[in-house]
């Protein structure tokens, strides 16, 4: 995954040598030499991750870390310290001040690539909440956004896996001098348990476990839908720390170094709690925004009213940031030979599992959309002509490779047509966009239907046909 990343640095050595490194990595980077620059570069390039110096005249990195969190146009961007300095206290109030993540000179590699692709997949689904939030208010039905309040103490429910009685009670003792509420456990199956039976807010997990081990019970974890955005802190050796590429790669939000630190483990566990409400207010506007009609009563996906305002809060954003949109549009072809044949009973199951087959073969960050009959349409952020037509093709095979079942009829064969758009220019409107995949989408049908096209001019940039 690539990332928008913000360097920042007043030596201008330490900005050329990261800079080189994460464009061998094939981030895009933008660079900063102060904290005043820092500030409006962050306002004006929309980085996906800040790399932010400590240690720089003026304004320090604590002091642009706090101003950034405070300002709700950027306090969404993960901040990453990345300093010199190695003092436990200071790592305390880089922590304190908003940031993700602390790192001390000189940084592994491998574990700072890793963070960032972390960072940057957390913040492309805030991204996609924001953009949904934002189309919820041109609605009329959220809440005004609020950025992140470092001030805010939150309590929470945590639950600590340790194999060590002793230390698993060490940290309880720590964590309930801070307000929350802590159940500590010693094997990961205990764990397992644990979680089937009662809610928690955060796992603080060893790397080793009796019969197991950290990762492998984060994988664990990630598998299962209920606890796929549950935040989990590892707790390392300081010999381990090469190895947390890994561990970020199976979805870890964090770590804790041993010797934990009280205060250090007090202020990490405040920050994955406060994020974690952050992430649940645009959660619950999308909960609200579906109690007034914004999803399809059949199909359970958004529909052509609330279609009709993301995709153009989509294509703003888009063009602010300079990033590529694509829109999708299927047509299940022959729709009404099914309903004919089979009755309109099992024409609406069928649009009801053709509905859960998109979701299933879409990204988690696009937006799938009923506009009507047997129509749908596909909102992908960020998303070239070549990705669109991989995840097209995904989706016509997800149809036309299993047949449907629809009450007493079953082996139904169902397939889709399916036309790919995508933003060609600044000037771009929502409804060219939807008319250059509704032209795209006919093109298919003219050309025997369940295939997928995409207009001359996208299949020009892609180097390749896109047809099945």
């Amino acid at each position: 995954m690539t990332a928008r990343v913000l360097v920042v640095d007043d030596l201008p050595t330490n900005v050329k040598v990261l800079e080189a490194k994460l464009a061998a990595e094939y981030f895009t980077v933008i660079t900063a030499t102060s904290g005043a620059e820092a500030l409006a570069a962050a306002r004006e390039s929309a980085p996906d991750i800040i790399l932010l110096d400590v240690m720089m005249p003026e304004m320090d990195g604590f002091e642009v870390c706090r101003r950034l969190k405070a300002d709700t146009e950027t306090a969404h961007i993960p901040v990453v310290m990345v300093t010199a300095l190695s003092d436990i206290s200071d790592r305390v109030t880089g922590l304190e001040a908003g940031a993700d993540d602390f790192l001390t000179k000189p940084v592994h590699d491998v574990t700072l690539f890793a963070r960032i692709r972390s960072l940057a997949r957390i913040k492309r689904a805030i991204d996609e909440w924001r953009m949904q939030e934002e189309t919820y208010g041109q609605l009329g039905v959220a809440d005004e956004g609020k950025g992140l309040d470092l001030t805010d103490h939150p309590k929470g429910s945590v639950l600590v896996v340790e194999p060590d009685e002793f230390v698993g009670e060490r940290l309880a003792a720590v964590l309930g001098e801070d307000g929350q509420t802590v159940v500590c456990v010693t094997t990961a199956d205990a764990a397992m348990e644990c979680l089937a039976n009662d809610a928690f807010d955060l796992i603080i997990t060893s790397l080793y476990l009796e019969e197991s081990d950290g990762l492998r019970f984060c994988s664990q974890l990630r598998a299962l839908e209920e606890f796929r955005t549950m935040p989990v802190l590892l707790v390392i050796e300081p010999e381990e720390i090469g190895g947390l590429a890994k561990g970020f790669e199976l979805g870890i939000n964090d770590y804790l170094i041993r010797p934990v630190d009280a205060n250090e483990l007090k202020v990490r566990v405040r920050t994955q709690l406060r994020q974690k409400r952050y992430r649940e207010r645009f959660q619950d506007n999308y909960r609200r925004s579906l109690s007034l009609a914004l999803t399809d009563d059949l199909t359970g996906l958004y529909n052509h009213r609330y279609l009709c305002a993301h995709i153009e809060t989509a294509l703003r954003s888009a063009v602010a940031n300079g990033k590529p949109l694509s829109l999708l549009m299927l047509d299940i072809d022959f729709f009404k030979k099914v309903n004919d044949t089979y009755g309109h009973g099992a024409g609406d199951s069928v649009l009801k599992e053709f509905a859960a087959r998109m979701v299933r073969g879409i990204r988690e960050f696009d937006t799938a959309a009923r506009r009507g009959g047997e129509e749908f349409v596909v909102v992908m952020p960020e998303c070239d002509a070549r990705v669109a037509a991989n995840v097209a093709e995904r989706l016509r095979r997800l149809v036309s490779d299993s047949p449907f079942n629809a009450g007493d009829a079953e082996g139904i064969a169902v397939t889709v047509s399916i036309g790919i758009a995508c933003r060609q220019g600044d000037d771009d409107t929502p409804d060219e966009l939807l008319a250059r995949a509704d032209e795209a989408l006919y093109e298919a049908k003219r050309n025997g239907r369940n295939r997928v096209e995409m207009l001359p001019d996208m299949v020009a940039s892609t180097g390749k046909a896109a047809s099945a």
